[in-house]
C-alpha cells in the first residue's frame, strides 16, 4: 500500500504560482532538497502521494495532491549544470518556484492534481489529522483552536500521514474536484 505525506508550501511559493499563472495547471515536478528551506522528500517513493498544503489566515488548504512517479533526472529536466552558475533544471523553469534553485535540489516527477488555492481543509478535520513517524508514533496538529490553525510550525517539513488521515485528505480533494 502506498504511503501519503504532507509538505507545506509557503506564502511565497503560492504567490509565485499565482503570479506565474500556474493555478489550474498540473505540476509535472516538485523539488526535494538537503536544506531546511526545501524539505527532503525522504521516505517517499514511486506510487506514494504527497499533499501540498498551504496556510492562509489560519485556514489550511490542499493545493495539490501529487503521486510520485520517480526521482531520476529525465530528459524533461534539461541539461545537467556544468558549473554552479548554470540553472539546475532548465527544463522546469516554469515550475522553479517549487524549489529548483534550492540547496541540493532533486527533481521529483509527479502526476498531480491541478494547483488550487481555494480548497480548504474543514476545521473539524484539522483536529483529527495525524502523522506517524518511522517508529510508529503518531502525533496530531498543534495549535488548532476552534477549527483554525493558529501557528503553522507543526506542518513545516515533510511528514508521513496515518492511513486514516490520508483517506480524509483524499476525500477533501475528491469533494472539491
Amino acid at each position: 500500500m502506498p504511503d501519503a505525506f504532507t509538505v507545506l508550501w509557503t506564502q511565497d511559493t503560492c504567490r509565485a504560482l499565482r503570479k506565474a499563472g500556474r493555478v489550474g495547471e498540473r505540476p509535472p515536478v516538485a523539488f526535494s532538497g538537503v536544506h531546511s528551506s526545501l524539505p527532503a522528500w525522504s521516505g517517499a517513493g514511486a506510487g506514494d502521494e504527497v499533499y501540498a498544503l498551504h496556510v492562509n489566515r489560519c485556514a489550511v488548504y490542499v493545493v495539490s495532491r501529487m503521486r510520485v512517479v520517480g526521482t531520476d533526472r529525465r530528459d524533461c529536466c534539461g541539461t545537467a549544470p556544468a558549473t554552479w552558475q548554470d540553472p539546475a533544471f532548465p527544463g522546469h523553469e516554469d515550475w522553479s518556484m517549487l524549489g529548483s534553485g534550492g540547496c541540493g535540489a532533486v527533481a521529483v516527477h509527479v502526476d498531480a492534481t491541478p494547483v488550487r488555492l481555494d480548497r480548504p481543509v474543514p476545521g473539524d478535520l484539522l483536529g483529527r489529522l495525524t502523522w506517524q513517524n518511522r517508529r510508529g508514533r503518531t502525533r496530531g496538529l498543534k495549535y488548532v483552536v476552534d477549527g483554525r490553525l493558529e501557528h503553522s510550525v507543526s506542518l513545516q517539513g515533510f511528514y508521513r500521514l496515518t492511513p486514516g488521515s490520508a483517506d480524509e485528505l483524499a476525500a477533501v480533494v475528491a469533494g472539491a474536484a
